[in-house]
């Protein structure tokens, strides 16, 4: 793996241990080095953001369902921010409600990917993250 790929944080707001350890582990398993850091609901994601506390360049991978703030909500003020607007984001959920998927594109999102159809292709998700870091520019 190249430097630039290499420098790019995984932001992983996931609220359940079972998930955030799967996503975790696949990365291990694939040996991706990227670091890996973790909110539990969107309102600790962005005091992390915006207190530089996950470093730039960044792919955030968001769950929708989660306690104080869930996704949408966490999309629709990420994409209200202007420091923060331009962060690239996938979405794991296990929802497959056609709203839920379509306010997730209508705030700008990479990919959206429901849980229970991945399965066993789980380690499929984490190729696309790491082929997606590796040939596109972040911004820093």
């Amino acid at each position: 793996m190249d430097k630039k790929s290499e420098d790019v944080t995984l932001l992983l707001i996931e609220d359940d241990d079972i998930d955030a350890m799967t996503v975790e582990r696949s990365f291990i398993k694939q040996r991706i080095a990227n670091k890996v850091m973790r909110a539990y609901d969107g309102i600790e994601a962005l005091e992390m953001l915006r207190n530089g506390m996950v470093s730039r360049p960044l792919v955030i991978l968001l769950d929708l369902q989660m306690p104080r703030m869930g996704g949408i909500e966490f999309l629709k003020i990420l994409r209200a921010d202007k420091e923060l607007a331009d962060l690239v984001v996938f979405v794991l959920t296990t929802s497959k409600s056609e709203s839920d998927m379509l306010s997730s594109y209508s705030q700008h999102i990479a990919g959206y990917f429901v849980k229970g159809e991945v399965g066993e292709k789980f380690l499929g998700i984490v190729d696309v993250l790491e082929s997606y870091w590796k040939i596109v520019h972040l911004p820093k």
